[in-house]
């Protein structure tokens, strides 16, 4: 049993890894992504125009697809697997995609329609204020929702694969959306009226390309989704049943980030850009590590609970917080410490000022602060979800979202848009604490031994890797000054020496590989 354990916390780990080196290549070229926009557009009155248009079918995308129809999913998936043949799976496969599908159409048709007013109701200081930046919005919004449907579809071809192991594709497929928006703002912008509606088309042609990316690689598991739309299914409306509650439960950080983007909407101009750049960067290392975390424990903890085993789903909820705090806090340290070095280095080129800088750097801080709770919600809402509780979380988010709106109201007048992104890290941390609370309350969570000697090695190495990006970074004005390639430089040495102390502190005081393992 020692052995299978062992085996299985080596495969978690290697399977995160995988994971986790997709998705640093989709967030890196999502960095570039951004430094190309950034160059061509700064934070414009139509750079704000375009982040609103994306950011409604984006937060949809993460509601309802990678957020509670996934999570509500791979549970039910993992069961027919385990205990029905191939062609129960597929038929769940081929009814779901149906109902999902005829679901998003009707949303889409909607919304395409109704543009004007969904824009005015996520950017009512747009709507408030008129003029070109609104009637933009929902130009755009037009071209950009159906991107919804599509990318809806992939990320339900996605929690497929991920159910059978193949973490690979899924993490893989968002570097094409950052492909097209590279490709489309580098090569259509010059040739449209509107250059920034070339961004617009470019996030509609990513969601096509990321579906068909993913197809052959589910017809080899012969699982090739064929839609049979079917609400009467046992699987389907266990899905449904499911999935309602969990709509709030498992996408509040995104319903924070959105709410967010409504009260900047009434900020001076720029606003929405700053805080975009700033999640942006918060969002690197929860998606490569997070994320990938998360997407690896559900299956496994969904087995485990459907094999009646709950000491190894502890253990499996106690190493994924383990791995979380080990990677969450020296990056929320770094974030903090080199904000304004981050955000010169990446995005301080053509129309991106050194306010914008500055006032990006802001919002940094304040999402940094809770970057940890960010991902512990990643890790442990999953421990509800696997055993197909979407209740709790439910209960938890409605409360963190009020938390949330009242940070806000308290926060937007000292602090600006920074105090929106701090209250979004603060309502994180009651979120965390509450799911946190409620496994221990349930005995669904233990704490395994061993945790007082990793909390001194890692504030130990915390504390060596913060002091030495301290010492060695330029001043402020010099980041602004210094052309790409010094920044470049000065940045990957500032990279290698934090990394560099940080796991040589951790090795020093014992730390080895197969103790993250198991």
């Amino acid at each position: 049993m020692a052995d299978n354990e062992k085996n299985e916390g080596g495969g978690l780990l290697r399977s995160s890894s995988v994971v986790g080196i997709m998705t640093m290549l989709s967030r890196v070229l999502g960095l570039v992504r951004d430094v190309v926009i950034a160059g061509y557009f700064g934070a414009s009155g139509s750079a704000d125009a375009f982040f609103v248009a994306f950011k409604i079918p984006n937060f949809l995308r993460r509601l309802f697809a990678e957020g509670a129809f996934s999570q509500a999913f791979v549970p039910v998936l993992s069961e027919y697997r385990s205990q029905r043949d191939l062609a129960a799976v597929q038929q769940l496969v081929y009814r779901v995609s149906g109902a999902l599908g005829s679901v998003l159409v009707l949303v889409t048709l909607l919304a395409v329609l109704g543009a004007p007013a969904l824009a005015a109701l996520f950017a009512p200081g747009f709507y408030l204020a008129g003029g070109e930046k609104f009637a933009l919005a929902s130009d755009m919004l037009r071209i950009t929702f159906p991107y919804l449907l599509l990318i809806s579809m992939t990320a339900f071809c996605g929690a497929i694969l991920n159910s059978y192991g193949r973490f690979a594709v899924p993490a893989f497929t968002p570097v094409l959306l950052n492909l097209s928006l590279i490709g489309s703002a580098v090569w259509l912008s010059p040739l449209m009226e509107t250059p920034v509606m070339a961004l617009a088309w470019g996030v509609m042609m990513a969601g096509a390309v990321q579906l068909l990316f993913q197809l052959p690689f589910l017809a080899r598991l012969q699982l090739l989704p064929i839609p049979r739309p079917n609400f009467r299914d046992e699987g389907v409306r266990r899905i449904l049943k499911l999935m309602l509650p969990a709509l709030f439960g498992v996408s509040v950080a995104q319903i924070n980030l959105l709410l967010d983007t409504v009260l900047a909407s009434f900020l001076q101009t720029g606003s929405v850009s700053w805080l975009y750049y700033s999640d942006r960067l918060s969002e690197l290392p929860l998606g490569v590590f997070g994320i990938a975390i998360a997407t690896v424990i559900l299956p496994s903890l969904s087995r485990n609970h459907a094999s009646q085993d709950p000491q190894r789903f502890a253990r499996t909820l106690d190493w994924a917080i383990r791995m979380v705090l080990l990677i969450g806090l020296p990056a929320a340290l770094a974030l903090a410490v080199l904000a304004e070095p981050l955000i010169a280095t990446l995005f301080h080129y053509g129309q991106m000022t050194d306010r914008d800088v500055l006032m990006s750097a802001m919002s940094l801080r304040a999402y940094a602060f809770g970057l940890l709770a960010f991902m512990l919600i990643k890790v442990l809402a999953p421990g509800y979800f696997s055993r197909q509780d979407t209740a709790t979380p439910v209960k938890i988010a409605v409360r963190a979202m009020v938390a949330n709106m009242v940070f806000n109201l308290i926060l937007i007048w000292p602090l600006d848009h920074a105090g929106l992104a701090l209250a979004t890290s603060l309502s994180a941390f009651l979120n965390a604490g509450w799911l946190l609370q409620g496994l221990i309350r349930e005995r669904v969570f233990q704490w395994q031994t061993g945790w007082g000697l990793m909390l001194t090695r890692l504030l130990s190495a915390s504390v060596a890797m913060v002091a030495v990006l301290v010492l060695i970074q330029m001043q402020l004005g010099d980041w602004l000054e210094a052309g790409l390639w010094a920044r470049v430089q000065w940045m990957a040495l500032l990279v290698v020496a934090g990394v560099g102390s940080y796991l040589l502190v951790l090795v020093v005081m014992g730390l080895r590989l197969r103790h993250l393992r198991s």
